[in-house]
């Protein structure tokens, strides 16, 4: 119990280190960001080990081969840092520190609000670029209320797999566990896509990422049901929706907070979207509710954000008391 609670701590401090300085610009122009090391060695891996004369067998197990690497190398080095600053002077707030640089409440904020600071400082055409930062969909066929939808389910899937899945790993297996998790969701984005290239080497990426990413986007979707009436919102109307609509998203996870939104923000979320490769013919999440999102919109997806990244804290912060 002393140790978890020791994780505990660990986990309170990333949270607060990360909603105070964020991901400071001046320090990541000078030294690469972890996930970027993470990006360049799956870069390297998917050039050495993606043959496209490799029959998909092959491809396969090389794919499940690189996450199996991406686990030893996130684990190897997780107990190496946890292990020096542990053994010097405050050394649980270090950790937090080093961990806060994965997780994104902070950043996640920040973009979103870009895009409906977007909308008042240069109209569609200005937010359509703000949202491009954050979104796969071609920003170009967009109007009003599809950028302010798109921003706001990034807002909620984002918040699920950047925030509330790191501090998750991190609590449960330290800073090695949250390393790791950031190591497969990225694998995950790079190379997980169903196209022809990745189909067989990305599989082991999309799979692990859909199973890591399992509790966290359910703990998710509660924790924005629960604070539904910062947004005007309800909790019993976000949790029934969440409960009803989860499973009607393409993905097994994102249904889960998106559909909790919607319920919360008394909007018509996910739905057809056109990505730059393809159009996504998906149903709506809360599809009797309005569909017309606005900019304004966005800002109370804002509040439900910051009141669920306080909750969140707020309850880790309860079992370091209990602990």
């Amino acid at each position: 119990m002393l140790i978890w609670g020791d994780t505990l701590v660990v986990v309170v401090a990333a949270l607060a280190f990360d909603a105070l300085i964020g991901d400071p610009a001046w320090l990541w122009r000078r030294l690469p960001h972890p996930v970027v090391l993470v990006g360049a060695l799956i870069g390297f891996l998917d050039r050495t080990l993606n043959r496209d004369a490799w029959p998909p067998m092959h491809r396969k197990l090389a794919g499940a081969s690189v996450v199996g690497l991406l686990l030893v190398i996130s684990a190897v080095c997780g107990c190496l840092i946890e292990l020096v600053l542990r053994q010097v002077a405050f050394g649980h707030l270090l950790v937090g520190l080093v961990a806060s640089t994965l997780i994104a409440q902070r950043s996640l904020y920040q973009h979103v609000a870009r895009v409906r600071a977007a909308f008042a400082d240069g109209g569609l055409s200005k937010a359509r670029g703000a949202v491009s930062m954050i979104v796969g969909r071609d920003p170009d066929q967009l109007d009003e209320a599809g950028v302010s939808r798109a921003a706001i389910e990034s807002c909620a899937e984002n918040f699920s797999d950047g925030v509330v899945a790191p501090a998750f790993w991190l609590a449960l297996l330290g800073l090695p566990g949250l390393i790791a998790y950031k190591a497969i969701n990225t694998a995950d984005s790079m190379i997980g896509h169903l196209s022809p290239r990745y189909q067989s080497f990305g599989w082991a990426a999309a799979r692990l990422d859909d199973l890591v990413n399992l509790i966290p986007a359910r703990l998710s979707g509660l924790l924005i049901a629960t604070v539904a009436p910062v947004a005007g919102g309800s909790t019993v109307t976000a949790l029934k929706v969440m409960w009803r609509d989860a499973g009607k998203h393409r993905s097994p996870n994102a249904g889960w907070p998106e559909s909790a939104t919607a319920g919360a923000l008394g909007l018509a979320l996910a739905g057809p979207r056109r990505y730059a490769e393809r159009i996504v013919d998906d149903a709506f999440l809360n599809a009797k509710a309005r569909k017309e999102a606005t900019p304004g919109d966005i800002g109370r997806a804002l509040n439900l954000l910051i009141a669920a990244c306080l909750m969140q804290a707020a309850a880790y912060a309860a079992l370091v008391l209990a602990a």
